[in-house]
């Protein structure tokens, strides 16, 4: 009769694996614990406890998910998505969540050579692939099917009470450690990406498509239906950071151009998400962000359709990605290549190229209200410096490297301020392109970036970090408002609340109030044309006022 082996050459491989990811892809975890943690005699017995810990849970989530002869296939696959995982949360501080997973599935080549770089290649190289391989290779065969269970079992009943034991000291510690550092808790790899990427499948199935796109505002009517017709520009800025601007208050003039129009910066704005993906839907959506949800979304009418059903002819111009399902029934526009737009050199195609040949899209729509959206590349990271042309490197030196830990502070935020620098350039050329038609028109254009960005804050870079525990940095956003002289509203009106609390939550209702667009859900404060009841009273006032004195006085 053979002896029992605890041990069997299969789970020798699997602990060899995890001590393997352990020791080489949770440096940004160990680091973080660190922080927390300050190594001194006080806190060592906890912080091994916490090393134990995670170790341990490790083995025993590997050798759950490494069943017979799939196993060699995961633990590839785990060895090979551990090593990438682990090197972007060690470049850029980032954990690997559903929002980030969403990212990356929404990536396109452009901003993917973005991010290669000869230190991914090296260690994808040599703690991925190499290891994948001779896990591969020389996963052993079991002697027996059921003799391997029954050691895994007691095994994994083994590591349990470890774990028991490990955590019983210290019950006060974790309870502490779970409820006040969840963020770097999502660190540990690889069982905080796995779930993340079983969460993200989950999701994705969710929300079965209907076939039917529900109607939302269907009581949605012009307040004034004989007026001048209006003209606006929404600007859908990209991973720009509202303390950037010196409209703001920032020291540094990234606002130069801006700050000689009569513009009004909300200054206590914040986003719907962290990224492009989550964002952009969100703030063209009816739904708040706190019952947001992307897939479902999808099937119900934005902020555009009810635009477009009360006759605003409506234009999608793109500059970054793509709208993200926003105006996939709206006429859109590519403007990423050199084939429409203008304005491209090195490779990068300018924001300021979105405005050409708008001149004729307005002529060939008179007699209609036009909204333009116009959807920039901005601040996209990590690379600023091409987000910008050379002449509007005032702030150096710049970091010329999309590894943003090999730059120092100052030249991360340098570049990222260039081109802050130049988004305020794109702006003032949006206003006096607007200026042109304000006799013809009432001319409006609002700017409000999606998310921000972290730049080194807390060892965070770039943003999509989880809403809940997110940095100031990558949820307050800027917001500017410019209005024409014939607009219903005026700066003056709206100056007085330009430090009220506004978020994308407002966007959908502050559209409709520019359309002179009435419709009960939006009889409450939620757009920054209303921001309360005595401004939205005015606004109405005012609305009706001009309806009156253009009807006896028509041009």
């Amino acid at each position: 009769m053979r002896r029992f082996t605890l041990f069997t050459p299969q789970s020798r491989v699997v602990f060899l694996a995890a001590l393997f990811i352990m020791l080489t892809g949770n440096r940004e975890l160990f680091e973080r614990l660190l922080e927390v943690y300050p190594l001194n005699l006080a806190n060592l017995p906890f912080l091994i406890s916490l090393g134990l810990f995670f170790t341990l849970a490790t083995m025993l989530f590997m050798l759950a998910v490494t069943p017979g002869r799939l196993g060699r296939w995961v633990l590839a696959l785990l060895l090979l998505a551990a090593s990438q995982a682990a090197y972007y949360m060690d470049q850029y501080g980032v954990v690997i969540d559903t929002v980030m997973l969403d990212n990356v599935f929404a990536t396109n080549a452009q901003e993917a050579a973005a991010l290669m770089s000869w230190s991914l290649a090296w260690r994808t190289l040599l703690f991925g692939l190499l290891p994948a391989w001779l896990a591969w290779r020389y996963w052993p065969k079991a002697e027996s099917p059921w003799r391997e269970l029954k050691a895994r079992l007691v095994l994994a009943l083994a590591l349990i009470i470890a774990l028991i034991a490990i955590v019983a000291p210290f019950t006060a510690g974790y309870a502490s450690f779970i409820r006040e550092h969840k963020m770097t808790r999502m660190y540990a790899n690889p069982t905080f990406f796995t779930w993340s990427a079983l969460s993200y499948i989950g999701q994705k199935f969710k929300h079965p498509y209907s076939g039917e796109l529900t109607q939302v505002a269907q009581d949605a009517r012009k307040l004034d239906p004989i007026h001048h017709y209006e003209l606006a520009v929404l600007v859908v800025g990209e991973t720009a950071r509202a303390d950037r601007f010196s409209l703001n208050g920032y020291p540094r003039e990234t606002n130069p151009l801006l700050a000689r129009e009569d513009v009004v910066s909300m200054t206590n704005a914040s986003s719907c998400g962290t990224s492009t993906g989550e964002s952009v839907p969100c703030m063209f959506s009816v739904m708040k962000r706190a019952h947001f949800d992307r897939e479902q979304a999808q099937h119900i009418e934005n902020a555009l359709d009810v635009l477009f059903e009360n006759g605003v002819q409506i234009l999608w111009r793109d500059n970054n990605s793509d709208s993200k399902g926003v105006a996939t029934r709206m006429e859109y526009q590519d403007f990423k290549s050199p084939a429409l737009n203008p304005a491209c050199d090195d490779g990068e195609c300018r924001d300021v190229g979105m405005l050409a040949g708008l001149d004729d899209y307005i002529t060939k729509h008179k007699g209609h209200d036009i909204l333009i959206v116009l959807h920039q590349m901005g601040n996209h990271g990590p690379e600023y410096y091409r987000r910008y042309p050379k002449e509007f490197e005032r702030f150096t030196p710049a970091c010329k490297s999309s590894e943003l830990r090999d730059c120092t502070r100052e030249e991360i935020d340098n570049a990222y301020d260039n081109a802050i620098l130049y988004t305020d350039y794109f702006l003032a050329q949006v206003i006096a392109f607007l200026k042109k038609y304000d006799d013809e028109y009432e001319t409006a254009m609002l700017y409000v970036s999606d998310h921000g960005e972290s730049l080194g804050e807390h060892g965070i870079y770039l943003h999509a970090a989880p809403y809940l525990i997110a940095p100031k940095e990558q949820t307050h956003i800027p917001a500017i408002v410019w209005m024409g002289k014939n607009f219903d509203f005026s700066s003056d009106q709206l100056r007085p609340y330009r430090s009220y609390p506004v978020s994308h939550d407002d966007l959908f209702c502050t559209l409709l109030a520019g359309y002179e667009i009435d419709t009960e859900m939006c009889n409450g404060p939620r757009n920054i044309l209303y921001e309360n009841a005595e401004l939205r009273q005015a606004a109405r006032a005012e609305v009706v006022a001009a309806s009156k004195r253009r009807n006896n006085n028509p041009e």
